[in-house]
This record gives C-alpha cells, sequence and structure tokens, in this order.
C-alpha cells in the first residue's frame, strides 16, 4: 500500500501532458491494438497527449505504419533510429524527445498494460515523483524465464550498493523532474532499470498481472538476457572485482598453509612424497581462477573503452510530427 504523503506534496492533472514513449522493432502485428488500448486507456484522463514511438531498425512495415497514424493523429510523434541501438539506447532517445509533465515509457507488445497509468496518475497527484508498476504475476511467462528474472534480480541486488525494486520494468510514470535527472546521466552502458532506482525521489509500486503478448514474437532471447545483465551489474557494482581480491587472498593464504605443512612434514619424516593428482587439482583449479578473474576484469575494462570513445547513445535518421522547436540528438 502507498504511504499517504503531506498535502502539500499533492499535485493536480489539469493542463497538464502526458508523454508516452514506446520503443518498438518490428511491431507491425501489434500496432492496431495498441493505439486502440492507449485511446481507451488515456483518453478519459482529461490530459494532454502525446505518443512518442521509436522505431529501433525495423525490418517490417513498423515505420511505415507509423508514418500513417502520424498523419492522422497529430498526438503521435516518430523518432526513427538509423540502425537497431536496442531497447536502452531506444528508450533514452525518448526520454530525451519527450516534453510532457509526466512521462511513461511503454512496451509496444501490450505486457504492460495501458489502463495502468490511471492509477500511477493517481499516485502522481498525491505527491510521488515515480510510480512503477511491479509484475506481481508472472504466469504469462515461461518457467526459465521466470527462474532467470528472479535469479537476477536476487544476484543484482545482493551486488549492488543502489537495489531495484524485484520484478519490475521499464513501465512506470515519472514526473518531469526525475525526466530531467536522467538526462543528466551520460553513460553509453544504458541499465535503465539501475538508473531510474539510482537517481532516488519518492517512489511507490503498483502490483499488477503480466499479460502476455499481444501479437508477435519477442526478441529477446537468453544470450541477450544474459548480455543485459552482465550490463546491469557491471554499470551499478564493483564487487565482482573485489570477490576476486578476496578470493586471491584466500587463496595465497591456503598456499602459505600447505607450503607450511610440507616443510614441517620433510623435516619431520626426512622426505617429500609427491602427488601428480593433487599437483593436478591445485593447476587446474588456479588456472581456471585466473581465466575466469581475466575475464571479470575483461568485462569492465571493455566497458571503460566504451565509455572513453564517448559515441552517442543513438542516431537519428528521421523525426516526424514533433514542433520545430523539439530538438532530440
Amino acid at each position: 500500500m502507498a504511504e499517504m504523503l503531506p498535502l502539500e506534496n499533492r499535485r493536480h492533472r489539469a493542463g497538464k501532458t502526458l508523454s508516452l514513449i514506446i520503443p518498438m522493432h518490428n511491431e507491425t502485428p501489434v500496432l492496431d491494438a495498441l493505439f486502440s488500448r492507449i485511446d481507451n486507456a488515456v483518453s478519459p484522463l482529461g490530459l494532454d497527449l502525446e505518443i512518442i514511438c521509436v522505431d529501433d531498425g525495423s525490418r517490417d512495415d513498423t515505420l511505415a505504419n507509423l508514418e500513417r497514424r502520424a498523419l492522422a493523429d497529430p498526438r503521435v510523434r516518430i523518432l526513427s533510429l538509423s540502425r537497431n541501438f536496442g531497447k536502452e539506447a531506444a528508450l533514452t532517445a525518448g526520454l530525451d524527445a519527450a516534453a510532457g509533465d509526466m512521462v511513461v515509457p511503454l512496451d509496444a507488445d501490450l505486457q504492460d498494460p495501458p489502463e495502468l497509468i490511471g492509477e500511477f496518475l493517481t499516485l502522481w497527484e498525491q505527491g510521488y515523483e515515480v510510480v512503477y508498476g511491479v509484475r506481481a504475476d508472472r504466469s504469462s511467462d515461461t518457467t526459465g524465464k521466470r527462474l532467470s528474472a528472479n535469479a537476477f534480480y536476487t544476484v543484482f541486488n545482493f551486488l549492488s550498493d543502489r537495489p531495484i525494486p524485484a520484478s519490475t520494468g521499464d513501465f512506470r510514470l515519472m514526473d518531469r523532474v526525475v525526466v530531467e535527472a536522467l538526462k543528466q546521466l551520460p553513460e553509453r552502458n544504458r541499465f535503465m532499470k539501475g538508473l531510474f532506482a539510482w537517481v532516488g525521489f519518492r517512489q511507490v509500486g503498483v502490483p499488477y498481472a503480466r499479460p502476455e503478448r499481444a501479437a508477435g514474437e519477442t526478441s529477446w532471447r537468453y544470450h541477450k538476457l544474459w548480455r543485459f545483465a552482465l550490463d546491469g551489474v557491471t554499470a551499478f557494482s564493483t564487487m565482482p572485482l573485489r570477490v576476486w581480491t578476496g578470493i586471491g587472498l584466500f587463496a595465497a593464504g591456503l598456499a602459505l598453509v600447505y607450503a607450511l605443512f610440507i616443510i614441517a612434514r620433510v623435516l619431520l619424516i626426512g622426505r617429500d612424497i609427491p602427488g601428480y593428482a593433487s599437483l593436478m587439482v591445485v593447476l587446474l583449479f588456479g588456472t581456471a581462477a585466473q581465466l575466469i578473474a581475466l575475464g571479470v576484469l575483461g568485462e569492465y575494462v571493455g566497458r571503460m573503452y566504451e565509455e572513453v570513445k564517448a559515441r552517442p547513445i543513438y542516431m537519428i535518421q528521421k523525426k516526424i510530427g514533433f514542433p520545430p522547436a523539439t530538438d532530440g540528438r
């Protein structure tokens, strides 16, 4: 249950603008249902609306469909990226372009139900700067995805100094002040869930049952999820590096103890008995530990390399429907 905030924090929706940010990659099958659900859910809320659709290098007719909608509906605005930069970059592009007093990132597949925005808005009026959706029921996901998601949140929150709420995605309502804070974060390796938590402000969760995709297939495969998880952990924790320092000290301590044991045995017995098996175990273990440590170090060095290059997070090929004064990168 949301905590009641003081009356002086209350806001009013009258005259406010809501920006929806919808990253899209090959979403043609779901577009009709998406815009219909948005109309039905958001129109009664009494807000001005802009719908920012970020086409992230789609290979189907997504962009052409969006262009037709933008001609018929002035609320629809399109950012067409020059190639597929990934969802985190597409979401960043939308945040940079959004002009609303409130901003809601929304998945195009309708697994983030637009009908929940009304409840988000009520909590925003009570004074919360961030109202995020909590996937309390994930029965629509496969068993493997549920288990991997639970494992990720557990590991991430154990390692990170800034934990994120479990079972949350990008679906949330953010006040303008939060969006401006996010725009100050320049890192190229974007892990938006972590950034949403890092900026702080008053936040509250709203549980919901996550439905199945309305149409189409997800482009998230397990290798992409694994990469995404690595990006999250390395972006918000240096504990994996510190862990290997501890492992090295522990191994050095064991080696010292074993050396003292060998010396004592030679002094007492008079000779050492060589052991091929034990030698191979120690050698293989030590080699494996060194390779893993180098791999962990390499992940961090690789991310430092990406940051030092300072390339843009995304490139815009085409903008449609934005007022002339709006400037995206």
